[in-house]
Formats: C-alpha cells, structure tokens, sequence
C-alpha cells in the first residue's frame, strides 16, 4: 500500500521531472488510493495496480515536460472529433475497429494509449513502445487477441486525470465509484485528452480524430465544453442483453486481484452507472445535441457493418474509399473467423433480476427505438 505522495514521489525519482500540470488530478488520485486502501488487494492486485498508477503519473510529467520545450503544440487544433459511446457490449468495439481501417483518420492506437509521448512523429524506426501482438491476461482469462495496432478506448487518457472506470474494473473502491458518477467534475480530465490529443498530432498531417469509449456517457456535458464542435456514433442494445455480460467480465477481472470479491455489489455498481449514464445521454440529447448523433442499432451493425459505416459517412458528409471498404471486408471477415464464443453468466450469482433492472432503462430503451429508425 502507498499513498498519494509517495506514488507521485516514485513518479518524479522515475521521470527526474516535478511539473505534472494541473493539479484537479489531485482529487480523484487521493480518492482512488483511500479506495485501494480497503480494497483488500492481493500480491497480485498491489503488483499490478499501483505501478500503473504510477505510470499514469509519469506520463502527466511526460506530456507537461514535453508542453514546456515544444509550447507550440498548443496550437495544433483537434477539430470536429468523432467520439463512438453507448452501452458495452453494443458493438462501439467492432465500429471502432472498422472505422480505424480508414486511411484518412487518426485514431488513438492500443500501444500508445497509455504512454502516448514522445509524440510517434518524433520516433526514428521501429518506435519501442510497439510490443509483439499477443492476448493479454485479464483477471483469470485470455479475453480477447491483443493486437497493439487496435483503437484504443479513452480509458487511459481519462486515467491521467485519475477520473476514469479504468480503476473500478481492477478493485471494489465504492467510494471512488460512487464519487465518479456523483461528485467528479470530469473537465479537467477532458481539457487533459485535449492535450494529449494535440502532442499525439504533433508532426502529422492533420485528420479527423476517431475516439471511443463507453464511459463517455457519464459526462456529456463536460465533454461538449471542451470538444464544443463534437460529434458523436451511439450504438444501441437492449440493456438486459448486455449487463450480465458487463458484471461478469468485471467480477472476472476484479476476482483476479483481490482476495475479497463482492458480486451483488459489482451488479449494483453497473446496474447504477449505465443507468445513469443513459439517462445523462438522453437529457443531454434532447437539450439540443440531437443533430450531433448517429445512431447503429447492435442488430444492424452485425448484419451489415460496411453498409452501416458508408450510412455514418454519407451522415458526416465524408467518402468511404475503396480501400477503405476493402480494408473494412477484411477487417471483418478476421474478426468473424476468431471471435471468442460469449459467456452466459447466471444473475442470481450477482443478485440481479433482470426483470426489475427494465424500468430503469426504459426511457433509453424507447428513445432508442426512435433514433435508430432510419428514414
């Protein structure tokens, strides 16, 4: 166990660097900490945790430094960036993947995602940071092939501001949670991608950024302050099909770090979080940022992905090239051939009842309905 300031203390014996920026951070770290406290971490859990905390800290003092000898970076402009959000499980994984085959995008790449400096511009050669692809170990299972060229979620960026779900799928830290749906103001942490998004453009060419994360429906309104121009790809699911499936993966994960696991708690904590955040979307929807959304019923991206992309284009006003589609084809193609049969959990094992959870999302569930009917 460690606290807040000997965990940035290793940062800075690490990095030889002391500036980390804007100190909103400082909340959410002191929360998440206090939380790891009494998660009751075991030798596995404390070796993995806080030596990614930490390396969340250097990579503040990473982007800082790098700010201070290249200012002009602040000047690069992140326009009009596309974020993909909605339930897990919805099929946001699969449309990030197939919009990532467009050669006129820039997207955020699974190996850069949690040290994104020095700018990839900047590297000569084989940039270090690229690892041979592999699965990755997560809790107790090989979940999914790992391949490090892959778009990556938001998660990791938002975890530089230490407001982020990331935390909560590695421990039971209720305080944390609770303070992530409840209390945190997530701007800073948005301002903080801003910034990382213009150090990771530094050198290119400029093109339209291709972001996702499910967890983005929790802070619409902080997002739309910092990116004011976004717009945003919905992909959309019956609640009931995916939260069993949510619960489960975490309980896989948090089981493989902690001694104590709490399955009614990790059902109620998701039962709460997407319902909130659907709810969030659909006041933040229909306050005015209607016209800013797309929306790809789960049904019909996984009938027709190439035809759903080219109707999100058309929407964008942008092409879809020939490569494009043909990457696309065979994108999906590899994906259909390796993907890992699901698992059916049983909701009693984390005291759900499916049946009552239904209310709390039928105001989503009917306003996606009407969205998602095309013409």
């Amino acid at each position: 166990m460690a606290s807040s300031g000997e965990l940035m203390r290793a940062a800075v014996r690490h990095t030889g660097l002391t500036d980390f920026g804007d100190d909103a951070f400082r909340e959410g770290l002191d929360i998440l900490v206090r939380g790891l406290t009494a998660a009751r971490l075991n030798a596995r859990g404390e070796g993995f945790v806080y030596p990614l905390i930490i390396g969340y800290l250097e990579q503040r003092l990473h982007v800082e430094d790098w700010y201070r000898r290249h200012p002009e970076t602040d000047d690069i402009e992140i326009t009009a960036p596309l974020f993909g959000l909605g339930l897990p499980r919805t099929g946001s994984t699969a449309l990030s993947c197939l919009l990532a085959q467009d050669p006129n995008v820039r997207y955020l790449r699974r190996w850069e995602s949690a040290r994104p400096c020095p700018p990839a511009s900047t590297v000569q050669g084989v940039d270090p940071r690229i690892p041979v692809d592999e699965k990755i170990l997560v809790g107790s299972r090989f979940h999914v092939p790992h391949n490090t060229h892959d778009p990556s979620e938001c998660l990791d960026l938002m975890a530089m501001d230490f407001r982020s779900q990331i935390f909560q799928a590695f421990a039971e830290i209720p305080e944390y949670s609770e303070w992530l749906v409840s209390g945190a103001d997530f701007t800073s942490t948005y301002r903080f991608e801003e910034r990382v998004l213009k150090l990771m453009q530094f050198g290119e060419p400029n093109r339209p950024w291709r972001l996702k994360s499910p967890s983005h429906v929790l802070s619409l309104d902080a997002l739309n302050t910092v990116f004011p121009d976004a717009r945003f790809v919905m992909t959309h699911r019956d609640p009931t099909d995916v939260l069993l499936s949510v619960v489960e993966l975490y309980a896989d994960m948090v089981g493989g770090f902690s001694d104590r696991l709490d399955r009614p708690y990790l059902g109620r904590l998701n039962v709460e979080q997407w319902s909130t955040g659907m709810a969030r979307t659909v006041a933040f929807r229909e306050a005015g940022a209607g016209n800013r959304f797309y929306d790809i019923d789960f049904r019909a991206i996984q009938a027709d992905p190439i035809g759903e992309v080219c109707g999100l284009y058309a929407w964008l006003g942008e092409d879809v090239g020939d490569v494009f589609e043909q990457q696309m084809a065979s994108w999906w193609e590899h994906n259909a051939a390796t993907r890992e049969p699901s698992v059916r959990a049983d909701p009693a094992d984390f005291d759900l009842d499916l049946d009552a959870i239904r209310p709390l999302f039928a105001d989503y569930v009917e306003r996606a309905g009407e969205w998602t009917r095309k013409g």
